[in-house]
């Protein structure tokens, strides 16, 4: 009688580690719903003018994401539609006016992400006493600004039209942070540069706003490229770009909402 119930009992422990090894094999087997885990370069194509946010942008989302590395190419928008344009091998890119964005044509559904106005950058102690845009007019004041197929300069070119004046340009820089680095070396009296550019040189440069500055806002787009080598890393780049996080940076450099 005991041999039996012994017997029993033994047969029923087996029975319930083998009910065990079957609940516990399909959940060893299904897939997991996590999201796989990203690997590789995100190469972006961006406008000068996001050189410092973009590469903290860059710094920050690589600490999110470990393993993966962010490669910048910063210049002129019109300059990188151009290289895109070429099959140069981009992820994504991030432009300081719409024309540049509808210029590429490798790209996804842009989404604008920032606005920037212009801001006049003189030398600290505006030793060329410059008061405003009409002296942009003057042909003794020595001035940059940017040529007219980058983003700054078509917007340069938009605010002269509203003052009503001609400027009389000593140099046409093919991008913002060109410009910005003649008014910082003293080489200019002033440059027509973004309000974030005056902000990012810090003690530098000085800044003169203009109330034209209204007339020529510029939007910046960023997109995923449709060839992308690294179309999951591109996607969760531009993700991070738009998010809160993302939007922080952005505005703590003094871009305003699109």
């Amino acid at each position: 009688m005991f041999r039996r119930t012994a017997l029993a009992a033994l047969a029923a422990v087996a029975a319930l580690a083998l009910a065990a090894c079957g609940d516990e094999t399909p959940a060893a087997s299904s897939p997991s719903n996590s999201t796989p885990a990203l690997s590789g370069t995100v190469n972006v194509f961006a406008a000068a003018s996001l050189t410092g946010t973009f590469t903290q942008l860059g710094k920050d989302f690589e600490a999110a994401h470990p393993g993966v590395k962010v490669t910048f190419n910063f210049a002129g928008s019109s300059a990188l539609a151009k290289q895109i344009n070429s099959g140069a091998p981009a992820d994504v890119f991030a432009s300081a006016a719409p024309k540049n964005m509808d210029d590429v044509t490798d790209k996804g559904t842009p989404t604008n992400f920032v606005k920037n106005t212009l801001e006049i950058a003189v030398p600290k102690g505006n030793p060329g006493k410059i008061t405003g845009i009409k002296d942009f007019a003057d042909k003794d004041k020595k001035i940059a600004i940017c040529a007219a197929q980058v983003p700054c300069g078509a917007a340069a070119a938009k605010v002269f039209a509203a003052v009503g004046i001609t400027a009389q340009p000593d140099s046409l820089e093919q991008d913002v942070k060109a410009a910005l680095t003649k008014v910082s070396l003293g080489e200019v009296d002033a440059a027509l540069v973004y309000k974030t550019d005056v902000l990012s040189a810090k003690d530098k440069v000085e800044g003169i706003e203009f109330p034209e500055s209204s007339k020529a806002v510029n939007e910046y787009p960023i997109a995923t490229l449709t060839k992308a080598p690294n179309p999951d890393g591109a996607k969760t780049f531009v993700d991070y770009v738009l998010s809160d996080k993302g939007k922080a940076v952005l505005t703590a450099a003094g871009f305003d909402a699109p």
